[in-house]
């Protein structure tokens, strides 16, 4: 277990720092092995894309459909970091095994003992295993998107990439907002007390 020692409740909280990790990872794209931290990924946007497990049915879909954007993420200059309580192993041996990951090109963390998916609160005690999570984290290590789904539901690449896109976008322009749907081109509004009352006529 890591010397570090966080507050459960204080970590999960948007636009607060992150807390920091450790863990190895098993590289589907080189078969290789290694470690990765949070300090190394310092100056970098990146998302801890806890899931399940390993062999499980709704998993590889949603890391297939990562799989399907990574070149959109790279251009984006995000850095996706799939995280199970597996071992490195048992990530390795399904994307050997799993047709779906036969082109899955990430990095993937083995957060083993649940420790990180402990302090994150997202560790599912009973099962010892994490739930659907999504935390989305910005160069100076603060996070800034936080998401969970059910079990049972998988989750959409394309939603993961707007929102980036909205975060990134007023990480560049902090005196705007994006409303809701918000895309790359359309209406933000600049918040203040003009716009009290008045946000359909801005819209």
């Amino acid at each position: 277990m890591s010397d570090i020692n966080f507050d459960p409740i204080e970590i999960a909280k948007i636009d607060k720092k992150a807390p920091s990790f450790e863990m190895p990872f098993y590289d589907a794209e080189k078969d290789t092995d290694g470690t990765i931290s949070s300090e190394d990924l310092k100056g970098k946007w990146y998302v801890l894309f806890y899931y399940p497990a390993d062999f499980t049915f709704v998993c590889p879909t949603e890391l297939k459909d990562l799989a399907d954007v990574k070149s959109t993420l790279d251009e984006m200059k995000v850095e996706v970091l799939p995280v199970s309580t597996d071992t490195i192993f048992t990530h390795k041996g399904w994307v050997k095994a799993e047709g779906l990951l036969k082109d899955f090109k990430y990095k993937m963390l083995a957060d083993h003992n649940g420790e990180y998916a402990d302090l994150y609160n997202v560790l599912d005690l009973d099962s010892h295993l994490a739930w659907r999570w999504t935390f989305i984290v910005d160069p100076d290590g603060v996070l800034r998107g936080l998401d969970i789904t059910s079990w049972a539901q998988g989750r959409n690449s394309a939603e993961l990439i707007r929102k980036l896109q909205g975060l990134q976008f007023m990480r560049e322009n902090p005196t705007l907002a994006c409303p809701a749907r918000w895309a790359p081109g359309s209406t933000t509004l600049t918040p203040g007390i003009d716009l009290v009352g008045k946000v359909a006529e801005a819209m």
